[in-house]
């Protein structure tokens, strides 16, 4: 299949860029390499084509005419939280105008199926946990209202113009590539910090949990929506809430570094506790995470000291 995939020079679609060229699919990057969304040209498979663009400019509809493409996987996205609380307009502009754009493009040459990236803070601070997709969405930041809106939207395009989609809620991904030096991804910016010997920063108290996926695990299933889950919303996580002082204990057994700590208020936008039951995408995409916790971040690390070693 013709695969375009949004944001794909960044962490997670440039994982899910692979596996779909390894699964013998055809695929082209749409990526505007913003300078906070820690894209880089060297995550660009060397079998996909590369359009820099911004998904909010009109051109989008030339690269869409050209390529044909049967499956949107839309990945491009304002996703700090810190920054969508810092500039709604702006979040929303990308993320609900960016998105439009792509889906009216879609609709216009006949694009079979959206994958959309959606995210566990579309929950906000759940009544009970884990969160299934049943759970309300209350989501407490300008981000996760622009994931929410989303998929509203989708269900729209499904209705009104025939656009299948899936959407899948990540929990917090984290793996080779992530950004280190950005303001979301708790475990590369430790390990970033741990790596070169300096002090970490723990928000609240470090008993916030979060559900931790690694984006090996997240490109299959992104594999799996490509030909299952037709108009669903799923929740993509491991089930096993793990909080940042646990984080930080692994990395201090995995690095054999005690990096210094200083404690810092609460973010703003930012929930206590997060855990995914995703039974539903285990029965219904056929999907189910491989990856422990250790395993992934040791993946990391190893990915990171290679970068140094470089």
């Amino acid at each position: 299949m013709r695969i375009l995939i949004t944001g794909g020079a960044g962490f997670i679609a440039s994982h899910i860029a692979e596996a779909y060229i390894a699964a013998g699919h055809e695929v082209l990057i749409v990526d505007n390499f913003w300078s906070h969304g820690g894209a880089r040209r060297e995550h660009v498979p060397p079998q996909a084509r590369l359009v820099e663009l911004d998904i909010r400019d009109a051109a989008l509809a030339h690269v869409f005419t050209a390529f044909q493409p049967e499956i949107i996987s839309h990945h491009a996205a304002q996703h700090s939280v810190a920054i969508g609380s810092r500039d709604p307009e702006f979040d929303a502009n990308v993320n609900v105008l960016g998105l439009l754009n792509v889906l009216n493009q879609a609709v216009r040459v006949g694009v079979k199926k959206c994958i959309f990236a959606s995210s566990g803070a579309t929950f906000g601070e759940p009544d009970q946990l884990p969160m299934n997709e049943a759970t309300p969405q209350r989501p407490a930041s300008p981000y996760g209202i622009t994931k929410m809106v989303t998929e509203h939207y989708l269900r729209f395009y499904r209705q009104e113009h025939g656009l299948d989609f899936t959407a899948l809620r990540y929990g917090n991904v984290y793996g080779p590539r992530q950004d280190p030096n950005g303001e979301a991804g708790v475990i590369s910016i430790f390990i970033g910090k741990f790596l070169a010997q300096q002090g970490v920063r723990i928000d609240s108290d470090g008993e916030q949990t979060r559900d931790y996926i690694y984006v090996g695990d997240v490109a299959q299933a992104n594999i799996a929506a490509l030909t299952r889950g037709g108009g669903g919303c799923y929740v993509i996580g491991t089930g096993i809430r793990t909080s940042v002082n646990e984080i930080y204990r692994a990395l201090v057994e995995v690095t054999g570094f005690p990096a210094p700590v200083t404690h810092a208020p609460k973010r703003a936008g930012d929930v206590r506790a997060a855990q995914f039951d995703a039974s539903l995408a285990q029965s219904e995409l056929q999907w189910q995470p491989q990856t422990d916790l250790l395993s992934g971040m040791r993946a990391t690390v190893a990915y990171f000291r290679g970068l140094l070693a470089q």
